[in-house]
């Protein structure tokens, strides 16, 4: 929701701080009190424990001044290409228009000035004749000739007779647009345009009244729901979960009672996340979530960005995150402050109105926000965590499971074909869990691999004694190739052992032992979970890009296959480096069909093999150069953007020779003044086509904190890279 400024207990339009606690930007925000998270409810995938109460009602006003709920939903928000801010957006000229320069202004105003009082002094001397006088005499009465009311007259008319000419010599120097221009600057007015109208109270279009419900005979809800906006019970999340509520209902009439009784029974708090929770306890970025958008900077009024963005906000939502944003930028550019924790939070708050489902990944201490902001949150590594991660990503497919893990362990290692790795490890898992009814746990696996002898005979003993003559089989194939040229068995074997760790001992429960805490799985995207996994990067650096490399392809999987793809899924990286393989980049571009996308971060395209950075830029529909990249990913990015049509004028000055001996004094005098030669410019225009951004310019001429980014729709509509502000 949009407002001015930041909230709680600080005052209003403040810069928003990642790490104060404070409410959300917009109507009715209370911070949550201080303490340990509550228990996750029962009914939400992947969580246990006791179901929170809901939060209590929020105040009319935001801390600090700001709209209320009501103010906020009548304000129109007009779309204006991707990535534009609508909250109460005014949309700009298509191009700049013509200036006339200011020293002409005021040369054309002292001119028209000096003609103007120079026709006056001739007709009050009367050197120009008594004609202008006529009217006077025309219009007056004889009787006023020797009268006051004359001399009053003839003033009034000499009035009439200044004001014409200061109005026609006026519009003839332009002194209304010189004052203008004096007063106010272009770039003022292009920056703090008009307000627009806001929606009037009580019209078809006023979101307030919640007509979409009357007009579905639903008159009692809609006032039920009306009231708790008027008395401040109603905040932004509630307002879009509801909507959302109502959406289902339509697509779906049999959830009409229910959603009826839930209403007129809890309100505002009707509908809620299984969590329980209404919002989050932290907000660090401004979120409009009529528009599902979040705030993340001001386009640069300068040359270098279109006309219509200059000085427009700019902001993320699912319609160009569902094409996949990279970032690439240096440590210390921002991009987790910035840029990943303000889109995962709105994908949070989108989660807890039912409209998507978020999965955020990163290293320990990671600033993303308090562990009270998710559902679940597995700490690899942890023997506290509360949760567990599903090595095999909930399926029970082994050829499926083996695909996705032959990608991650060993869809790094250069000359190793990932579909034999893929086959080795089916002709392992299939034979497995035919025997066991589930997969192996990580050393079990990795005994398997190793071809320990013990574990192999007892696996054979009960497949024998189950009649699995096809599983037998797998087995026989997995030792005829074992030893042969390029087998995959010990380079999958060596990978296992990085998860085979006295730290990883408790995680990656699979049934067979005990586990810190229910096992996550990817399957889940069909539910609006908001999820965090951190990864030991610090002490385990190779198993943490291992399991990075798994959950990508775990979650490319999982989305493309689910059956119900109402809910937007993302997935958020922190840090991307070495995550990437040739299967996850094609699993990236099928993830816009899919109603799903990814965020990946980079402090180097270096991070990423050489083969697949091209392919990497054209399977992102969204490319962000923060300020700091070095010209080798510069040129991959001007690459990725490519060129446009512009207009040059190249000026070329020839000295000027006289042929009069008059014309040569005057030329030679002019030199000696002025000590230039006397010359004429000769004017070219031509088109000539040039790169939108140069490697150098994204090295040396994005200034801190800033950085440029293009956007695609899922629409299949773009917008040209934009210099961005990302300072507040």
């Amino acid at each position: 929701m949009d407002t001015d400024g930041t909230h709680g207990a600080h005052g209003a339009y403040d810069t928003p701080d990642p790490d104060a606690t404070r409410a959300a930007p917009g109507p009715a925000q209370v911070p949550r009190p201080a303490g340990p998270p509550p228990p996750l409810p029962k009914d939400l995938p992947g969580a246990t424990g006791p179901r929170t109460p809901l939060s209590p009602p929020r105040p009319a006003h935001a801390p600090g001044g700001g709209p209320t709920l009501a103010d906020w939903l009548r304000t129109p928000r007009r779309p204006g290409g991707p990535g534009l801010w609508t909250y109460g957006h005014v949309p700009r000229a298509a191009a700049a228009p013509e200036l006339t320069p200011l020293r002409q202004l005021i040369s054309g105003a002292l001119i028209s000035l000096l003609a103007g009082l120079l026709l006056w002094s001739l007709l009050w001397n009367g050197y120009l004749g008594g004609f202008w006088l006529w009217p006077l005499y025309a219009f007056t009465p004889d009787a006023w000739n020797h009268d006051s009311f004359s001399v009053v007259a003839a003033y009034v008319w000499y009035g009439l007779v200044i004001l014409a000419l200061t109005i026609g010599f006026g519009r003839l120097g332009r002194w209304p647009e010189l004052l203008r221009r004096i007063v106010r600057s272009p770039a003022a007015r292009a920056v703090h345009p008009v307000a627009p109208a806001r929606i009037e109270p009580g019209s078809a279009e006023d979101p307030v009244g919640w007509q979409q419900l009357r007009a579905a005979g639903l008159g009692e809800s809609a006032e039920r729901l009306a009231a708790d906006i008027d008395a401040g019970r109603m905040n932004d999340v509630d307002y879009a979960r509801i909507r959302r509520a109502w959406e289902s209902v339509r697509a779906d009439p049999s959830r009409l009672r229910a959603f009826t009784e839930a209403v007129q029974a809890k309100g505002a708090g009707a509908c809620v996340h299984p969590s329980g929770a209404r919002d989050l306890p932290v907000r660090a970025a401004r979120h409009d979530l009529l528009a599902r958008q979040v705030l993340l900077g001001t386009v640069e009024d300068g040359a270098r960005n279109p006309y219509p963005r200059r000085g427009t906000s700019l902001a993320l939502d699912p319609a160009v995150l569902g094409t996949s944003l990279l970032a690439v930028g240096p440590s210390g550019t921002g991009k987790t402050r910035r840029l990943v924790r303000p889109v995962v939070e709105s994908l949070a708050l989108q989660a807890l109105a039912g409209q998507a489902a978020v999965i955020v990944v990163a290293a320990v201490g990671a600033q993303l926000g308090p562990d009270a902001a998710y559902d679940v949150v597995v700490r690899i590594g942890d023997p506290a965590s509360a949760y567990d991660l599903d090595l095999y990503g909930g399926t029970t497919d082994p050829d499926e499971a083996a695909t996705l893990l032959a990608d991650a362990f060993v869809g790094d290692v250069a000359g190793l074909d990932v579909r034999r790795a893929a086959t080795a490890l089916a002709q392992l898992l299939g034979p497995f869990r035919a025997a066991h009814g589930r997969f192996p746990a990580v050393p079990e696996l990795r005994e398997l691999l190793d071809r320990m002898p013990a574990p192999l005979a007892a696996l054979r003993a009960r497949l024998e004694s189950a009649g699995q003559h096809a599983m037998l089989r797998e087995l026989d194939a997995r030792e005829r190739q074992h030893g042969v040229h390029a087998d995959p068995g010990p380079a999958l074997a060596d990978r296992v052992a990085l998860l085979d760790r006295p730290a990883f001992a408790p995680f990656f429960d699979v049934g067979a032992g005990d586990s810190p805490g229910r096992p996550f799985s990817l399957r889940s995207l069909e539910h609006p979970v908001r999820v965090r996994i951190d990864l030991p990067e610090r002490g385990h650096a190779d198993a943490s890009r291992m399991l990075a490399r798994l959950l990508l392809a775990q979650f490319t999987a999982a989305a493309t296959l689910r059956s119900d793809r109402s809910l937007f899924a993302f997935l958020a990286f922190d840090d991307a480096s070495h995550t990437l393989t040739q299967e996850t980049v094609r699993g990236v571009q099928r993830l816009r069909s899919a109603n799903a996308g990814v965020l990946l971060t980079l402090r180097t395209l270096d991070d990423v093999p050489e083969p697949l950075r091209t392919p990497l830029l054209g399977a992102v529909g969204c490319r962000m150069a923060f300020s700091g990249v070095t010209t080798w990913d510069g040129k991959r990015f001007a690459e990725a953007w490519g060129t446009e049509w512009v207009e040059t004028r190249d000026v070329t000055s020839r000295t000027v020779f006289a042929d009069q001996p008059l014309t040569r004094a005057i030329h030679a005098f002019r030199k000696l003044v002025t000590g230039k030669a006397v010359t004429t410019d000769a004017v070219t225009v031509r088109q000539v086509e040039r790169e939108r951004w140069s490697a150098s310019d994204l090295a040396h001429s994005v200034p801190p904190g800033h950085a440029v980014l293009s956007l695609t729709s899922v629409d299949g509509e773009r917008a040209a890279p934009l210099l961005v502000s990302l300072l507040g």
